[in-house]
């Protein structure tokens, strides 16, 4: 009998927070991880994301990258049903919907937080959730920004009324590091209603910086004052790498070239969409990677990469009126290599046509010039993973996705110099040389071949020449954080909270 067998079925179990940016994701992936370790199947499930970085099922849908992580922790292939409603913002007040995999449109906040229409998502995102629940157990649910948003809590689909019609048992994630934890805790659950009170079984203090002693009587104050358990208090760490769902970050890691490293300079943009792009190769002992708009630092890279944008034309612009643009075409004429995925991609070309206005009111804008393509926005989006090779390699076949809206070709009389063969017989990108070139292909760096093609140019300056194997490291860092966070968390309580009946 398998040992998944030998355990009782476990109750669902939501992570809420008592606001965004407090770890719930992080604690989500780790519990993932650590019901995959101890025997059960468990999945798992975000009713409503937003976020830039999306992922291809392969089934060729969308969904938040986010669960596809937290899928990957848990050794399943990633769904729709974990993520049925994703919305990518597009500016301060719009977003694009997208439903069960498919965009059905752009809403703006006033719209889509509306009542009218919401009974109808909120059956969709409903639905996911038990078709997902008959194949998996235990459910890792994962809630959105604070619990306590009272004006939204009667068209609120993700926090508690999901948790309601899952049964979960809900767990309250909070952030000691930002301060204030007791108040926003008790705050937290003192807005509650009764109903919606009695599903919190416990809370999880995130974030920690210190010595843990010094919050043992903490831990006492809270479970007092709130009259539930405190599950564990997870201290902050710096040395497990997790792919992470927002971009705040990104800046921090802006720095200056380095001595025997190959300087990788990631463009910055405003609307800089999956940037999980760069994990791998960031993590390459032969590398030093950074994002940046700055013009002098741009200057010192060896190369430049241009990432995926959720609005290519308004960065495009934005690169010209903030002389990035400039930058990338004199750091190409003195060598440097440039790299452009995606949306990037089309930002090397001639042109970008937009006349059924797919981004908004610009229905042409020049390209940098660097590839001899043009690229037409298209209202339909391309979702899907591909296998591939170089055009001119022999190497095993690579994997990656697509996530795109616009059709790139060669203009007319150019050669056909694609950058990839497709394992369906089709091409992707172009190459004009093996230091300028394109690509529609998210998660191309995550492929070693493609890594030392890049960096070939640069064998010279390169002092570490060990090989990374990139699955094996994210397997390692899963299995380190659900080390961490089993260290830290009261275990054995947890499972008696999701195994005791209730009345």
């Amino acid at each position: 009998m398998e040992k998944e067998m030998t355990f009782r079925c476990l109750h669902p179990m939501m992570l809420v927070g008592t606001g965004s940016d407090v770890g719930k994701s992080i604690l989500a992936t780790a519990f993932c991880r650590i019901f995959r370790q101890d025997g059960y199947r468990p999945a798992p499930f975000k009713a409503q994301n937003m976020a830039l970085n999306s992922f291809a099922t392969p089934e060729g849908l969308e969904i938040g990258r986010a669960q596809a992580v937290q899928a990957e922790a848990a050794g399943i292939p990633c769904h729709t049903d974990m993520n049925p409603l994703l919305l990518k913002p597009q500016s301060d007040h719009t977003s694009q919907v997208v439903l069960n995999g498919r965009p059905i449109g752009n809403r703006s906040a006033y719209e889509y937080f509306r009542r009218e229409g919401r009974e109808e998502l909120r059956g969709e995102v409903c639905a996911a959730y038990d078709r997902l629940a008959a194949r998996y157990n235990p459910i890792v649910l994962e809630g959105a920004g604070s619990i306590s948003e009272i004006n939204l809590r009667d068209t609120d689909l993700v926090n508690l009324p999901m948790a309601l019609h899952a049964g979960a048992d809900v767990f309250l994630v909070g952030d000691i590091d930002r301060g204030g934890v007791f108040a926003s805790v008790y705050g937290s659950l003192a807005l509650l209603r009764p109903e919606e009170r009695r599903l919190v079984k416990g809370i999880f203090v995130n974030k920690f910086r210190g010595d843990l002693r010094l919050f043992e009587s903490g831990m006492k104050m809270m479970e007092d004052l709130c009259g539930i358990p405190v599950l564990g208090v997870i201290p902050y760490y710096k040395d497990i790498v997790i792919e992470e769902e927002d971009s705040v970050s990104l800046a921090a890691k802006s720095m200056e070239a380095r001595q025997g490293k190959v300087n990788v300079a990631i463009v910055l943009l405003r609307h800089l969409s999956n940037f999980t792009d760069f994990n791998a190769l960031e993590q390459d002992p032969r590398v030093h990677l950074f994002y940046t708009n700055n013009t002098r630092e741009l200057a010192k890279a060896d190369i430049i990469i241009l990432p995926g944008s959720k609005s290519t034309i308004d960065d495009l612009a934005e690169l010209r009126r903030n002389g990035v643009a400039g930058a990338i075409l004199r750091a190409r004429r003195e060598g440097a290599t440039v790299l452009g995925i995606c949306g990037g991609y089309q930002m090397m070309g001639r042109e970008i046509l937009d006349p059924d206005r797919v981004e908004g009111d610009t229905e042409r804008l020049p390209g940098l010039g660097l590839l001899p393509v043009r690229t037409r926005m298209t209202r339909d989006k391309v979702t899907r993973q591909v296998r591939f090779r170089l055009w001119e390699g022999k190497e095993d076949p690579m994997e990656g996705y697509e996530i795109h809206m616009g059709q790139t070709l060669p203009d007319e009389g150019e050669p056909s110099l694609p950058l990839a063969r497709l394992a369906d017989g089709t091409t992707d990108g172009y190459r004009v040389d093996n230091r300028c070139m394109g690509t529609y292909l998210h998660g191309i760096l995550d492929n070693q071949p493609f890594i030392d093609y890049l960096l070939a140019p640069y064998a010279e300056k390169i002092q570490e020449r060990t090989a990374f194997d990139y699955h094996a490291f994210k397997e390692e860092q899963y299995d380190k954080l659900a080390a961490h966070v089993r260290a830290h968390a009261n275990i054995p309580l947890l499972y008696n909270i999701l195994t005791t009946d209730r009345l």
